[in-house]
């Protein structure tokens, strides 16, 4: 948006609007001192809970006059901007700042920076409560403008969350060769064209945008526009988070990245890698496993094709303990279905991600103990292998339980002979 010097100065001399925003800078010291944070945030919230827009930091709103900003305080301006992001606004922002150089009324180019802010996935809460942007104010959203908003973005609209645009994004944010093998052999489709057959594209407005399952699938690292589309995964000593002593609790941590069946092959090989191995005394040496690993690649499966990714601060959390594997995922169960009900029946939160992952091979290199050769079948066995599998290698059924209404936990138990002692 104004994306040239010349545009934006033209943009700036003709006033605030809905998709403009102008600011002057003042520093006091080490500080900055105007615009106030809070006001910053209420800003920056409204034009995400609204179309979008750009607020010029270093332009005078009144006379509409280039300020600038001292080009050796960017880098505070810039922080200023960014933390007023992170810690004044829930779910956080995510601003694209550029700087750049106007010219002033005598002549000279002077530094400004332009705080872009994207129509948002999520409703966004600022010091002034719910802000949007009407003309050039921004306002408090009635309750029943409010309610409208939530609505639409959220599961409740038409579209599913899996099918909607992303903010910023172009189609060149997509890795080439992670949407083509999607494609078939029989594929005529221009590139456009199949990304929106797959579902992996969507309009936004008049622009053809990824949609979250095509950042999800085929995007190097999600996180730059879905910050929680990961994996935190830890291995801990004991059978405790924090047992006592003075060990080292943790044995291993990592934040599994990049795209969906990326990370699934990466929470696996992280379990595994974790895991605990007991050998029989028996003639004939048998080891045990920690956990049945075609057990793990389900539940991993299930745990990142059903989350729910509008929940903008959670992720999927794997915690491998001595006596047992937890994972958490995000989001309440799918439609009517219940804890009971999940051996049983099917329901898909993100229809166009299952379908994505159905067609996506698991690597045979990968060296994972699953007859799946897709990550998905859509059969709906899933839960029911979980169940099986687990409940035979260690003598004890998985649990099952919903958080909170927003979080489901699966337990699997490790056998009793794994748990003592380092493998």
């Amino acid at each position: 948006m104004f994306d040239t010097a010349a545009t934006l100065l033209k943009k700036i001399q003709l006033g605030e609007d809905s998709f403009l925003e102008l600011k002057e800078v003042r520093i006091a010291g080490k500080r900055v001192s105007a615009p106030r944070r809070d006001s910053l945030a209420d800003e920056l919230a409204a034009f995400a809970n609204a179309r979008g827009g750009v607020c010029v930091l270093g332009v005078d709103d009144a006379t509409r006059e280039v300020l600038g900003v001292p080009r050796s305080k960017l880098d505070l301006v810039t922080d200023y901007v960014r933390q007023t992001c992170l810690d004044s606004v829930t779910p956080p922002l995510t601003p694209v700042i550029e700087r750049m150089l106007l010219p002033t009324t005598t002549g000279d180019e002077v530094a400004v920076l332009k705080v872009e802010i994207g129509r948002s996935l999520w409703v966004h809460r600022s010091p002034g409560g719910y802000m949007h942007r009407v003309g050039d104010e921004k306002r408090e959203m009635a309750p029943d403008f409010l309610a409208r908003l939530f609505q639409q973005r959220s599961q409740a609209r038409i579209i599913r969350f899996d099918e909607q645009p992303v903010p910023n994004t172009t189609l060149d944010d997509l890795n080439e060769a992670l949407w083509k093998r999607f494609a078939t052999a029989r594929t005529r489709d221009s590139r456009d064209d199949l990304l929106r057959k797959l579902g992996m594209a969507s309009m936004d407005h008049d622009i053809l945008r990824p949609s979250v399952a095509g950042i999800l699938l085929a995007s190097d690292d999600p996180r730059q526009w879905l910050p929680n589309a990961f994996i935190q995964a830890v291995a801990y000593r004991g059978t405790q988070i924090r047992p006592a002593g003075n060990q080292a609790y943790q044995l291993d941590a990592a934040d599994l990245t990049g795209p969906l069946d990326q990370q699934v092959l990466s929470a696996c090989h992280f379990v595994s890698k974790n895991m605990r191995v007991a050998a029989s005394k028996s003639v004939g040496r048998e080891d045990t496993p920690q956990f049945d690993m075609t057990a793990v690649f389900e539940a991993i499966v299930n745990a990142v094709a059903h989350r729910d990714y509008a929940m903008q601060d959670a992720k999927i959390r794997l915690r491998v303990f001595a006596d047992r594997m937890e994972l958490y995922s995000p989001g309440a169960i799918a439609n009517t279905m219940t804890v009971d009900s999940l051996p049983y029946r099917q329901a898909a939160r993100n229809e166009t991600v299952t379908s994505l992952l159905a067609k996506c091979r698991v690597p045979d290199e990968a060296g994972l103990q699953t007859d799946r050769s897709t990550m998905m079948d859509k059969r709906g066995e899933g839960v029911s292998i979980i169940l099986h599998n687990s409940e035979k290698l260690s003598g004890r059924a998985p649990e099952y339980r919903l958080v909170d209404d927003s979080e489901l936990r699966l337990v699997i138990y490790a056998p009793a002979d794994t748990s003592e002692g380092e493998g």
